[in-house]
C-alpha cells in the first residue's frame, strides 16, 4: 500500500527508524538459551484435554436447548479455540521436535475445524521475516490503526462469517479446482491461507509439503462435505451449532489477533525493537488474557523477540527479562493491561482525521 497521507507518512517513518535496542536483544538471547525446547508432556496433554473438552461441550449444546445449550456452548468455543491455537505453535516447531504432533494436531483438530496447517504453515513464518514485517508483503499484516473507523466492524463480520467460507472452499472449490486448472491456480494463491491482507498471495506448494498439503486437503474437504450432508441425517440443530461455535471461535481470535499489533506501519521495513514496540504482551495480572490469547499468545510482542520459545516457557521468559532489564529498556513499553483498552486505542485512532 503507498503512502500518500503526510500524517500517515510521518507515523510510518516514526515507527520504522526506531533503531534496534542492543541491551534487550541482548539479554532477549542470553536469558532464555535454555528454553527453547518444546516438552512433549505438556503438549500432548492440553492438546487432547482441551480437544476433548471442546467437542464433548460441542455435543452437549448439540443435544441440549436454552440456557444450558448456550453454556455448553461457550465451554465448546474456548477450549476448542485453545486447540486450534496450537496451529501457531506448529509452525515454529522445529522438525523432529514433537514427532507425530502436527498429524495429530490436524486428525484431533485441523480437519474437523476446516483449518488444516497447510493454512498456516509457510505463511506465518513470513509474517516474522526481517524484511517482510508490516509490509505489502507480509500476510498477516494491515494498517489496521491507520484506516477507517468502518474496517474494524468489517474486520470482526469477515472472521464470523469464517465457517461458511471454509465450507465453500474446501466442499465446493477444492473438488472443482481438481477439474478446472485456472480454478486451482486461484484457489492456492488467493483461498489457502490464513491471512488478513488480501494482496497477498501464496506460491504453489512444493515437495514433502505438497504430499501434506494434499492429504490435509483432501480430509477436510470430506469433513465439510460430510457436514453439509449430515443435515439430511440429523436435521439442521448440529450443523448450525457446529457453525455458531466455530463462529464465534473464530470471532474471538479475530479480536485477539486486532490487539495483537498496534498496527501503525504502513509499508515501511522495520527493526526487530520496532517489530517488538508494534506488537502486544499481556502479562499477568490480567485475569482473562490466557482465555482470549491462549497458548502463549498473551505474549506476542516477546513471540517476535523469540519465535523459536515455545508457548509454555514465554512465561518465564517475560519474567527473567522483566526483572532484569532496566526501567527504561523498550521491553517494557510493550505490555499492556487488557484488551478493551487496546481495542478502544485502535478506534480511536481510526476516527482521527487524516
Amino acid at each position: 500500500m503507498t503512502v500518500h497521507d503526510p500524517h500517515i507518512a510521518a507515523v510510518s517513518r516514526t515507527k520504522s527508524a526506531i533503531p534496534d535496542d542492543a541491551a534487550m536483544l541482548r539479554a532477549a538471547a542470553d536469558l532464555t538459551r535454555e528454553l527453547s525446547t518444546a516438552k512433549a508432556f505438556i503438549y500432548w496433554p492440553d492438546l487432547l484435554v482441551s480437544a476433548f473438552v471442546g467437542y464433548a461441550a460441542l455435543a452437549g449444546a448439540i443435544l441440549t436447548d436454552g440456557v444450558p445449550m448456550v453454556a455448553f456452548g461457550l465451554v465448546a468455543m474456548l477450549a476448542l479455540y485453545r486447540a486450534a491455537s496450537f496451529i501457531h505453535e506448529l509452525t515454529h516447531i522445529r522438525k523432529g521436535a514433537l514427532p507425530g504432533f502436527r498429524f495429530g494436531w490436524n486428525l484431533i483438530v485441523g480437519i474437523p475445524l476446516m483449518i488444516p496447517s497447510f493454512m498456516y504453515e509457510e505463511v506465518h513464518t513470513q509474517h516474522h521475516a526481517r524484511t517482510r514485517y508490516g509490509t505489502a508483503n507480509d500476510p498477516e499484516y494491515l494498517p489496521l490503526a491507520l484506516m477507517k473507523p468502518w474496517s474494524l466492524p468489517l474486520f470482526i463480520l469477515v472472521a464470523a462469517l469464517a465457517p461458511v467460507g471454509l465450507i465453500l472452499r474446501f466442499g465446493v472449490l477444492a473438488p472443482l479446482s481438481l477439474l478446472f486448472p485456472p480454478l486451482r491456480r486461484k484457489v492456492v494463491a488467493e483461498f489457502s491461507a490464513l491471512s488478513i491482507n488480501p494482496a497477498y498471495r501464496r506460491r504453489a506448494p512444493e515437495g514433502e509439503f505438497a504430499r501434506a498439503w494434499a492429504w490435509q486437503e483432501a480430509g477436510a474437504c470430506i469433513f465439510a462435505l460430510a457436514l453439509v450432508g449430515s443435515v439430511f441425517a440429523f436435521g439442521w440443530k448440529p450443523l448450525l451449532t457446529y457453525m455458531a461455535v466455530h463462529s464465534a471461535m473464530t470471532v474471538i481470535n479475530q479480536l485477539r489477533t486486532l490487539v495483537a499489533h498496534l498496527w501503525e506501519n504502513e509499508g515501511d521495513a522495520m527493526t526487530v525493537t520496532a517489530q517488538y514496540l508494534d506488537s502486544v504482551n499481556v502479562p499477568p495480572p490480567s485475569p482473562f488474557a490466557e482465555i482470549w490469547a491462549p497458548v502463549g499468545l498473551r505474549y506476542h510482542a516477546l513471540h517476535h523477540l523469540l519465535p523459536s520459545v515455545p508457548y509454555h516457557a514465554l512465561g518465564e521468559a517475560h519474567k527473567r527479562l522483566v526483572t532484569t532489564l532496566a526501567a527504561d529498556s523498550p521491553y517494557h513499553r510493550g505490555n499492556y493491561p487488557g484488551m478493551w483498552p487496546l481495542v478502544g486505542k485502535i478506534a480511536r485512532s481510526t476516527m482521527v482525521r487524516r
